[in-house]
């Protein structure tokens, strides 16, 4: 065994050991957000699906019944594509909001969820440590960067060398030898779709994907701004409507009293060639625009309406095609990390990825209790192990958090090898 080896061992061990019990998290709840649509029917197939056959009711109406029925304002429409679906309304109640499904051909409620969006909404705020606030998304941050290093070592150790099968699955699974090979091999066919997802899941951190928002827009390289002076600042619940692109960017600024109403709307946004699937949103306040926003599974197919809402004046019409280049890149690869840009065969690809994250977090422990709880051997050549130790920093230094616990863990490596030697 080289010293080499050896060091790359020790980095890749402490990867695994701050980050897989996270990952396992992350792939658990992002499996399953990857079939939202299946599991959204079978929660609320009493509501998804419209009892009534009629066509559905001018938009006015259906919100006029619905916040009368719930005591609400409705803030946000979704209407979907299939006329035989039930549209999905945000109700705001005091701080709170939650999602009504209703009958848009009579403006009867199906169903409130208990919270806004419903259970898969849940699943996307555990998949993100959303619900923990700022400390949680500054834990997902950690974790991906330690993912990357994780993957990139761990081809290292994979590596054939001497011989040695690429893939194989040696001896008894009694001996350590058949959880070592089933552990380098999974890593192996399922590493480079980890490294991905790792990379793709950076843009929505607290630290890393503010920096790269803005560095993105700074050089020309993002999202449109909005014309015109005053701009208005994106509310939270726009935000989940809006593609990554568009969600730091402030909206234009609307002039002038008086609502021209959603139906008005919806009708200038057909005439654009905007169609259901849609979500659209109503203003909250004066200076706020209709925002009228495509529900897009690829990242090509984006598209945001502002829209004045006292005079229908179209204020700005953002669609991918309008993004930078930059801007453009991140919304492919958040499109394709959700497994929607190329359809099953995407989803199925990232389906893999978290089946072998979870493969991987549970073989890492139990190689790790047949080592006896012992650390891989320290590194003969502490001049090499440095060497490693800067390349891994450097990489530190682009994932900032990351950075930060490399230290704290070189310093708790120091600490295990000088009470190892007194």
């Amino acid at each position: 065994m080289t010293s080499l080896y050896r060091i790359v061992w020790r980095w890749h061990f402490y990867a695994g050991l701050i980050v897989l019990p996270v990952l396992a998290w992350l792939a658990i709840t992002g499996g399953l957000y990857l079939y939202k649509p299946e599991i959204e029917r079978i929660v609320y197939r009493d509501w998804i699906t419209r009892p009534s056959a009629r066509p559905a009711l001018p938009a006015a109406e259906v919100i006029g019944r619905v916040e009368q029925a719930t005591g609400g304002r409705v803030a946000q429409l979704a209407i979907p594509a299939r006329a035989s679906e039930s549209w999905q309304l945000t109700i705001a109640q005091g701080a709170g909001r939650r999602t009504a499904f209703v009958d848009a051909g009579t403006g009867r409620v199906l169903g409130i969820t208990a919270r806004e969006g419903g259970v898969m909404k849940l699943d996307r705020d555990l998949h993100s440590l959303a619900i923990t606030g700022p400390v949680g998304n500054a834990l997902i941050e950690i974790v991906a960067g330690w993912a990357i290093i994780l993957v990139l070592t761990g081809f290292y150790l994979w590596w054939p060398r001497g011989g040695a099968p690429a893939l194989a699955l040696r001896g008894a699974p009694k001996g350590r030898l058949f959880w070592r090979d089933l552990h380098a091999s999974g890593g192996a066919l399922v590493g480079a779709v980890i490294l991905f997802l790792a990379i793709t899941g950076m843009p929505w951190s607290v630290f890393w994907g503010k920096q790269v928002q803005g560095a993105v827009a700074a050089n020309g390289l993002g999202r449109p701004k909005a014309p015109g002076p005053q701009p208005w600042e994106h509310a939270e619940h726009e935000k989940a409507a809006l593609p990554w692109a568009l969600q730091a960017v402030a909206a234009p600024h609307a002039h002038g009293m008086g609502d021209i109403g959603a139906d008005r709307v919806l009708t200038l946004a057909a005439a654009r060639g905007l169609t259901p699937p849609l979500s659209l949103t109503r203003p909250a306040a004066m200076g706020a625009p209709y925002l009228v926003s495509r529900t897009a599974e690829r990242s090509e197919d984006a598209r945001v309406l502002y829209i004045e809402p006292a005079t229908g004046r179209v204020l700005q019409d953002a669609g991918a095609a309008q993004f930078g280049v930059g801007a453009r890149a991140i919304e492919w690869g958040i499109a394709v990390h959700q497994g929607q840009e190329y359809g099953e065969a995407n989803r199925l690809v990232m389906l893999a990825g978290c089946l072998g994250t979870l493969l991987l977090a549970l073989t890492a422990p139990i190689l790790w209790w047949k080592r006896r709880f012992a650390p891989p051997p320290a590194p003969l050549d502490t001049r090499r192990a440095k060497g490693v130790a800067l390349i891994m920093l450097a990489i530190g230094a682009l994932y900032p958090l990351t950075g930060a616990t490399m230290l704290a863990a070189l310093a708790g490596d120091r600490a295990w090898r000088w009470r190892r030697e007194a």
